[in-house]
Formats: structure tokens, sequence, C-alpha cells
């Protein structure tokens, strides 16, 4: 149970349990963060102090604004633009008519000054978005707070909040930490971190996993067993968390982590080996990019190229969608950069998480996710998608790029996809641009739909992609990002077992191949299972790629293959999940932490 004692090796050791979101181990000092409520004075203002307070707001918004932009490109340009997009939410809060609109409406109507009112309407939002049974609506929730406490400090005439005037190491106790105070944290004095919420999909769990800060989430109550300056270990491998640790516990950890360097030495070793298993099934392993520095690491790790470009992220942080020429130069310079090997461009996937200011899509709906996304934004803009799709083929010239349509439901989409595709085609024909004439097109797989008609898709498709977050997410009905249900995002849940298993033996039935580029992909506890159902292809974060290409090498396809036809029968996620374990710690233990 999240938070509860679960061990005590003696009266001083106490172990806490949480969900492990960024690998390492840190001991030191603690030092529970609080950030105090502010106090909020109010008083009555008269009308002539209205344009007054007006113009405080105004100054106060554009600080804010200011304030997330500065945070934006620091990560910008430490960690890269993925990762500063986060900030994308919290700047439409503070740009946000709806809210600022109806502040005013409320100081002009109730005459009171300007911080009361703010933290009035602010603090309503939020609580009417916490009481409605939508996910995404709920995880905004944290951007409109985070928002509102920045603001508020603004207008109190405060300095904000910091975390990176630490002067010596401490490991981090929290309540939450927001995505802008990962950011911020120093990494010479933050030697890890532990929340009492979040989940592994949190954008806070991103930021710790691109930082590379070891940490965990979800010890509830933390805070109140943790005193400022007790001596702690945090396990980041397992989420544990063990407070005055014995000397045997600390020569434990010790060890672990003289382990996990001499590791990552032996899987140097590897990177330039191709991910074959021991009886000679070649697995592809690629890699999946947002911008083409990312390739940089593509190659330090030793990936076969570029599995999943997210080409949405050319779109991100500019007032205008790029120019086809703009976007046939990044994605040539991609291909280029990627030979001898293969890049697989996924078209346009804005909306859901994604809001890009130049693209409206799934703008004001309730649930963006089961909204105007991706392929349907794309269909619904024929003069935007074609855009791309031109770019991309003339790109494709340079003969390893693919195209990969994402969201497809069901075979009309992927006809009228490729209907543009082919207008596409010909406008390029009759400007006398050349272009490649045999594009290969597949669609990823991650609407349960797509995956019950596979099928029928195989059929007019040149490959499969199994996009496995949104295939889970939308198989089990589960918000990845809701702490509160986040126990039941089941990646080996049997329902979606079953699917992949069709989608896999749909492709091979039409003599396509098939990958994986979701976040099972680059979960080493499954890959025998994914091998064994018949995968082709993994494509995963880069960093990952090492630990999955040992993990591959160390296995046989008649283990696989035993393993896949066992779990037939399994009744629930614990017993297939089980099952893969043993498998994995039987022929690659040294990888498990």
């Amino acid at each position: 149970m999240q938070g509860s004692v679960i061990q005590k090796k003696a009266a001083e050791e106490r172990s806490f349990q949480g969900i492990a979101v960024a690998g390492g181990i840190c001991h030191g000092k603690a030092l529970v963060y609080w950030q105090e409520a502010e106090q909020i004075p109010v008083h009555k203002i008269s009308e002539s102090d209205l344009p007054q307070e007006i113009a405080k707001f105004e100054a106060a918004l554009i600080a804010t604004r200011a304030e997330l932009l500065d945070i934006q490109q620091k990560i910008a340009s430490a960690i890269g633009s993925k990762d500063a997009s986060i900030f994308d939410a919290h700047l439409l809060v503070v740009e946000d008519r709806t809210l600022i609109d109806e502040v005013l409406r409320k100081l002009e109507g109730e005459r009171k000054n300007i911080e009361y009112v703010f933290d009035q309407v602010t603090e309503r939002y939020c609580k009417t978005l916490q009481a409605i049974d939508d996910p995404y609506l709920r995880e905004r929730v944290v951007d409109i707070e985070d928002v509102r406490k920045r603001v508020l400090r603004h207008l109190l005439g405060k300095q904000p909040y910091r975390l990176n005037t630490l002067n010596e190491p401490h490991i981090i106790i929290a309540h939450n930490l927001s995505p802008a105070d990962t950011v911020l944290l120093n990494k010479k004095y933050v030697l890890g971190f532990a929340t009492e919420v979040g989940s592994k999909t949190s954008h806070t769990a991103i930021m710790a996993r691109s930082l590379d800060i070891p940490s965990c989430v979800g010890l509830t109550n933390i805070c109140q067993e943790i005193r400022n300056d007790d001596i702690v270990v945090l396990d980041g491998y397992t989420g544990l968390l063990t407070l005055n640790p014995t000397p045997e516990s600390l020569a434990r950890y010790r060890t672990i982590k003289k382990q996990q360097e001499a590791l990552e030495e032996r899987l140097e070793l590897i990177r330039d080996t191709i991910s074959t298993t021991s009886d000679g099934r070649h697995i592809i392993l690629s890699a999946n990019i947002e911008l083409p520095k990312d390739l940089e690491d593509v190659r330090k790790n030793g990936a076969e190229g570029v599995g999943l470009y997210r080409s949405e992220y050319l779109f991100l942080n500019r007032p205008n969608a790029p120019t086809e020429d703009e976007q046939y130069e990044n994605y040539r310079l991609v291909a280029q950069r990627a030979k001898p090997h293969s890049v697989i461009i996924r078209s346009l996937d804005a909306g859901g998480d994604k809001f890009i200011d130049n693209v409206r899509s799934g703008e004001g709906e309730r649930n963006p996710f089961l909204g105007c996304r991706a392929i349907r934004f794309c269909l619904q803009h024929p003069h935007f998608f074609k855009t791309q799709l031109r770019a991309i083929l003339r790109a494709a010239i340079e003969g390893n790029i693919r195209l990969m349509y994402p969201m497809i439901s069901g075979i009309n989409e992927l006809r009228r996809a490729n209907i543009l595709l082919e207008e596409a085609k010909g406008e390029l024909k009759q400007a006398g641009v050349p272009f490649c004439e045999n594009l290969e097109v597949g669609i990823m797989v991650e609407i349960p739909s797509a995956a019950l008609t596979a099928h029928i898709l195989a059929q007019e498709a040149d490959f499969f992609s199994i996009g496995t977050n949104d295939l889970i997410q939308y198989t089990i009905a589960i918000d990845r990002v809701n702490e509160r249900i986040a126990h039941l995002y089941e990646p080996t849940h049997p329902g979606v077992i079953r699917l992949i298993r069709m989608v896999v033996e749909a492709a091979q039935s039409q003599g396509i191949w098939v990958g994986v580029c979701g976040e099972m992909a680059g979960d080493i506890h499954l890959t025998p299972l994914l091998l064994g159902l018949g995968v082709d292809e993994l494509s995963v974060g880069a960093s990952l790629v090492p630990r999955v290409k040992k993990a591959v090498q160390s296995l046989n396809m008649g283990v696989c293959g035993r393993l896949a036809q066992e779990i037939t029968q399994a009744q629930s996620g614990a017993v297939i999940l089980e099952k893969c374990l043993a498998v994995a710690q039987a022929h690659y233990g040294e990888l498990l932490f």
C-alpha cells in the first residue's frame, strides 16, 4: 500500500513504497519542501480605483507570462523543445480570455481588490474542474494552480518560490513539484526527489527522466513522515524511500550503484552491434525523436534509425505553421543524418495533450483526446495536410523515408488520407517538382477499432506501428496521467495483449511488418512477450536503446514463443506480468532494478 510502512529492519529504519519514475540511487539529507498558502488580503475599492487594479492585474499577467517563457526557454536550451512544450498549457491559462474576462467582471461587480477577486475566480475554476468526471480537464487543474500561484505572487509583490537556491545537497520531499519546479532544480544540490502525488506519465515524471534525477512519486503522506535533515535513501529504480537506513542497507545500495555503473560500461560495448536474438532473429531497434538534433542521441545509443518522428514538434512555439519548403528541409535533413537507416515520419498529431498555437485542433472541446485530433484534423483541413504531405514526398527522394498516419480508426480514414496523398503527388508532378513515387505508407494502430479491423487495414497499409500508450488508454478507459486511477493502467491487461496479438497476426497474413512505438516497446520486462507475439520492430526513447538491445540479444525465439503461448489463457494482467518477469529475470536479470 503506497505510503505505508512496508518493512522495519531496525527500530530507526523505515521504508515507504511509491512509484519509480526516474532511475538512480541517492543518499543524503531530506528537505521537506512546503509552499505555504498565500494570505490574500480583502478590502473594498472605489470606482476610481478600478483602472489601477486592472493595470495591476495586466502587469501581473505580463510578468507571469515572461516568467513562464523564460522557464520554457531554459528547458528548450537544456533538454530540448519536447519537454519545453509542457509549458504551452501554462501559457494558455495566462492568455485565457474567458478567465480574464470573468476576473474583470467580478472586479467591477464586487468592487474588491484584484488579489482577492483573482484568487476567488481561479479557486472556483479549479474546484469545478476537479469535480468533472473528465480526466483531461482534471489534469488541467495542475496547470491552473501553478499559474494561479505565480500571478498571485506578482500581484502581492513577492518573489517566486525557488528550489534552485540550495547551497548543500539534499533529497527533496514534497507534496508535489510542478514541471517548472523540477526543471529549475540545481542538480549539484538536488540529489533526487520524492512526492506524495503523481504518476509515471505525469509532466513532472517526464521532466525528471529528461534531467536524469532519481525520483519516485505516489508516496502518500510522506511529508508527514519525514523531517528536515532526516537521512534517507531514495531508490529511483524501485520507488522505495528508506528513512534512517542502517549500515547494512547503505552497503547494499552502494553495491547496487556500483553494479549499475558497471552495467552502463558493458552496455557501451554493444552500442554498434545489431539487436538479434541468440538464435538469429533480427529485431529492428529504432528510436523515437522530435527534432533533427535528437539524431545525435540516436547515433550515440546505437539505434537503427528512427521508428517514430513526431512531426508535430516542428509546429510548436511559433505563431505560424512551417511552410512546405521549411518542412521539406527539416525532413530531408533528418533522412540524410539517419542514413543508412530509415526514418518513419508520423504525420501531424495535434490535439489531445498537444495544443499547437498555429493548429487549432480540438480547441474548446471537452475531451480533446476523443475529439478532432491527428488524422481527423488533417482530413478536415486537406490544404493544411497536403502541405505536409508534399514536403514528405519531396524529402522521400533521399530513399529512406516512410510515412505513417496516426489515430486511424478504420479503413475509410486510411483511404481518404491516401486520396489526399495522391492529390499531393499530382500537384508536385504538375509543378515539375521531384518526389518519391513509391513512398511506403503505414498506420499507427492505437485505437481498439483499428486493432479489431487490422485484417482489413493490412490489405491497404504497407506496415503497422502499434502505439501502445493510447491503445492501453482507450482499451481500458483509463487516463494514464490521473494519479487516482494510475494503478489501473495495465499494459499486460489480457484485453490489450489480445489486441496486439490480433494486429500482429493480421500483419503477418498480408506479409507486412509490424512494430511497437509506445512505452511498452522500451519496457524490458515485456520484451520477451512482444518478441513472442511476433513483433518485428521496437521503437523506443534513444536512452533506452542499449538496455532493450541487450535484452533482445539475451533472448531466443523459442522461449519467447512459449511465453506468448502460455499467457493465452491468462485471466489477469498480473499473471501475464509475472510470467514475463520470470523470463526476463532468467535471461537478463542484471538489467532489472
